[in-house]
């Protein structure tokens, strides 16, 4: 396993400016709101996760990101994370746009998360760390669990919003997709030995 520069300079940086977004008060210019985006508005595709809809919200994603990147900091640098994240945000705001079109309206970065989680995850397992089946098993699991039942009911009251759930499937299957994509790259790259 290299040695990476550590992730936390992109963690604060991403941290910092959704606090200032939701101080600012900017939810309206740049929440995921499909109508805007049909008219052209197309940077609430990425800037919609880093939005949330109170205070609560953007404490419990803000503490989701620390935990997530903890979690797997060895696999990221700095300028890693902040590629993978913009890479998140944008499928995350394509998969929405395109696969459930009568979501009208979404915040926050609990999407992103899933994504950022299972993308760990198969990092884990691909160094060799048999934990990761774990996370991975656990994080499709909860998705799957969400797609049947619905959102927590809790979360729901406390954000004062509805739990995203089809966000949270599109960041679970972005995370694997872009990992996918990676490493694909990576071998192709790769001199043959």
């Amino acid at each position: 396993m290299n040695w990476r520069p550590s992730p936390w300079l992109s963690v604060a940086t991403v941290s910092v400016l959704c606090i200032v977004l939701q101080w600012a008060d900017t939810i309206d210019l740049m929440e995921y709101q499909r109508q805007f985006i049909a008219d052209g508005q197309w940077w609430r595709l990425l800037t919609g996760n880093l939005i949330h809809t109170n205070l609560w919200h953007l404490l419990m994603n803000l503490a989701g990101f620390w935990v997530v990147v903890f979690i797997h900091r060895v696999h990221y640098g700095n300028r890693h994370l902040a590629w993978l994240l913009l890479a998140l945000c944008l499928t995350e705001g394509l998969g929405l746009w395109f696969a459930f079109p009568a979501l009208s309206a979404y915040v926050g970065l609990s999407g992103v998360l899933h994504g950022l989680f299972a993308y760990g995850a198969l990092n884990d397992i691909k160094i060799g760390w048999r934990s990761g089946y774990l996370l991975l098993v656990g994080v499709i699991a909860k998705v799957v669990w969400e797609q049947v039942m619905g959102g927590n009911a809790e979360v729901t009251q406390l954000i004062g919003a509805r739990v995203a759930t089809e966000a949270h499937l599109v960041g679970l299957l972005s995370g694997i997709g872009i990992f996918l994509l990676i490493s694909g790259y990576c071998r192709i790259k790769q001199p043959a030995a």
